[in-house]
């Protein structure tokens, strides 16, 4: 059973999201930090000891520049499989929206980020452990009327004036630990949802949408290895926004 949390802690860790000078003190977030040029993703199944220490394993050619994902996907074998602990029903829904099944061994996509606008920007933040929690949002900022009018004109039959969004908690395993020839940046939760906007809001509230949200993360992570990821894509798949957080 998940323990409950001091309502105090949790209006702190998600003030701290929000506002940039208290973030510099007790959380970590993506301000002053380059936007990820592609999302790479992997698929490892947890039943694939071999591909977890491959030396060969996928990476992107742009290399710093993309934001790099491990999804360590469920494997029929349950707690037997090798890679067990890391393994989160998260990565079959994530392949689900993919339109992909379960790989035998691994499985990789790429997509480039296309923002929507030179003004467009998305902003993740995580607050300091506590509880097996971490306070985290995102914010993203410069996505207006105007800047869905393209994407919109592109796929008039499906859900106009809506963006998707991801928010991954990932735990970051550097190359040469745990086995792995190479770093790694294991999904250990996710918050998927929609900014819908057809909804009546105020001008100020239609060029900036936010979500903030307590996240889980499980037994055998370790905390100090802990950030926020995150993209916002159109209702076509396209990625128009991305963003990791960093530590200073």
């Amino acid at each position: 059973m998940h323990r409950m949390k001091p309502l105090a802690f949790v209006a702190a860790a998600l003030l701290a999201c929000h506002a940039p000078h208290l973030a510099a003190q007790s959380s970590c977030s993506s301000d002053g930090t380059r936007q990820p040029v592609a999302v790479f993703e992997r698929f490892l199944n947890a039943d694939c000891e071999s591909c977890w220490t491959d030396a060969s394993t996928p990476a992107p050619s742009v290399g710093a520049g993309a934001l790099v994902l491990d999804w360590i996907v469920p494997s029929p074998l349950g707690d037997d499989a090798p890679l067990s602990a890391a393994a989160t029903r998260d990565a079959l829904i994530r392949l689900e929206n993919l339109g992909r099944t379960p790989p035998a061994r691994t499985d990789v996509y790429v997509a480039t980020v296309e923002a929507p606008g030179p003004a467009a920007r998305l902003r993740v933040a995580a607050g300091m452990p506590f509880n097996d929690y971490l306070g985290t949002s995102i914010a993203f900022a410069g996505g207006g009327r105007s800047s869905m009018a393209n994407g919109a004109k592109r796929d008039a039959s499906s859900g106009i004036g809506t963006w998707d969004f991801y928010l991954l908690l990932v735990e970051t395993v550097p190359a040469g630990t745990e086995g792995t020839p190479v770093e790694r940046n294991i999904v250990r939760n996710m918050l998927q949802s929609s900014w819908d906007m057809r909804q009546p809001l105020s001008n100020v509230k239609q060029s900036k949408w936010m979500e903030s949200r307590p996240m889980r993360y499980p037994e055998g992570a370790r905390p100090e290895r802990l950030r926020v990821v995150g993209w916002v894509q159109d209702t076509t798949g396209r990625v128009v926004a991305a963003a990791q957080s960093a530590c200073r």
